[in-house]
């Protein structure tokens, strides 16, 4: 989306550590009927979960980010940077695809420490898609764009092989990019299946976020800048579309819904609000209990913008969103939320053995500790 300029613009059970649910009451902890002393306070702040942060080893901006596990993950950010971790954020490997610099990368898929799949954004031929099966050492160009109204926001796998690209309105509706093959070759799907666009509305290049799925074949897509803030939905790999207008305050070309997530293809979240700094975003998140037909404002919001979000695995309750301002968690899937740290985030991602990752401005990125 042309709005943030250059400066931005979503298995098996495993039991490892704690469980998603001790995990969300970790963070969560209950009220005490007499106030610890102050060795008894850093000791239980040394063991709730938190964020760590891990030196990154550049100042880069990385709204894209996807956790693989614990131990393995990718950033994406501007001036052309992909980084990957394997042994937990200790160490990072600079595997930049070769001549990017001039990139904004701002969403990556990855499907495990070798293949990854990432999206740069821009107007024009400045949206491109790049492929490595080598762990970075490699890259392949799978997609350049060519259309001059085309600027390409986030991308979205449904498994290894099928996965689908969204770009803003093209002659007045989203254009969606579809791939077979994981990632080495792309086309345009047809557009008579989506709905209108309104006026001024376009997708968010925030977090990654702004396009998600959930199963074999259901994805949604969330918007900003029109009169009414709204989220898409596909139930056949793109090919058609349905929208619903959700609570998250619009009619700017600041505002909307920025992320989403789907722990299944009926219960959502999203998250928004304005991005500019010192503005107000009094209604920044929304749930749904139906596959996106209808949004519920949370009871008890996020109390600034937030740009990315994800469910806690294996968890039907327990999520978390990021922001510039802070990360909030909710324990009851979205009717409430409560901040937790207050360390500027703009992607949060993960991973089935419950390894959280979170990434933003200038180089940070964290991992969930406990």
């Amino acid at each position: 989306m042309r709005g943030l300029g250059k400066t931005r613009r979503t298995r098996r059970t495993v039991t490892v550590g704690l469980c998603a649910a001790a995990l969300a009451a970790a963070l969560t902890p209950p009220a005490l009927a007499a106030a610890p002393t102050a060795p008894a306070r850093a000791d239980e702040a040394a063991k709730a979960p938190h964020w760590e942060l891990k030196d990154s080893g550049t100042d880069v901006r990385f709204r894209g980010l996807s956790a693989v596990s614990r131990h393995t993950a990718w950033l994406a950010g501007s001036q052309g940077t992909v980084l990957r971790t394997t042994d937990g954020g200790a160490n990072w490997r600079n595997v930049s695809p070769p001549a990017a610099g001039d990139l904004e990368f701002r969403d990556i898929e990855a499907f495990d420490a070798r293949r990854a799949v990432v999206l740069a954004i821009g107007e024009g031929e400045a949206s491109r898609v790049l492929r490595t099966d080598d762990g970075g050492a490699t890259w392949t160009e799978s997609f350049r764009n060519t259309e001059a109204q085309a600027f390409y926001d986030c991308l979205t796998f449904f498994d290894r092989r099928h996965g689908l690209a969204m770009s803003d309105p093209v002659d007045g509706r989203f254009r969606i990019l579809s791939t077979r093959d994981g990632g080495r070759s792309w086309k345009v799907l047809p557009n008579a299946g989506m709905p209108a666009a309104q006026d001024g509305e376009a997708g968010f290049a925030a977090s990654g976020q702004c396009l998600v799925s959930s199963g074999p074949r259901d994805a949604w897509l969330a918007t900003g800048g029109g009169a009414r803030a709204r989220v898409l939905h596909s139930s056949d790999r793109g090919l058609t579309w349905t929208a619903a207008d959700t609570p998250i305050p619009a009619g700017d070309p600041a505002r909307g819904v920025f992320a989403l997530a789907f722990r299944d293809r009926t219960h959502g979240l999203a998250v928004g609000g304005d991005y500019r700094a010192g503005q107000a975003s009094p209604q920044a998140a929304a749930l749904t209990p139906d596959g996106g037909r209808t949004w519920t404002p949370a009871a008890q919001p996020p109390p600034a913008y937030r740009s990315g979000v994800t469910w806690l695995p294996h968890s039907r309750t327990a999520a978390l969103a990021v922001g510039p301002t802070g990360t909030d968690l909710t324990t009851d899937g979205g009717r409430t939320w409560r901040t937790v740290d207050t360390g500027s985030y703009d992607t949060v991602d993960c991973a089935p053995d419950l390894g959280c990752w979170a990434s933003g401005e200038k180089g940070r990125v964290a991992r969930l500790e406990r």
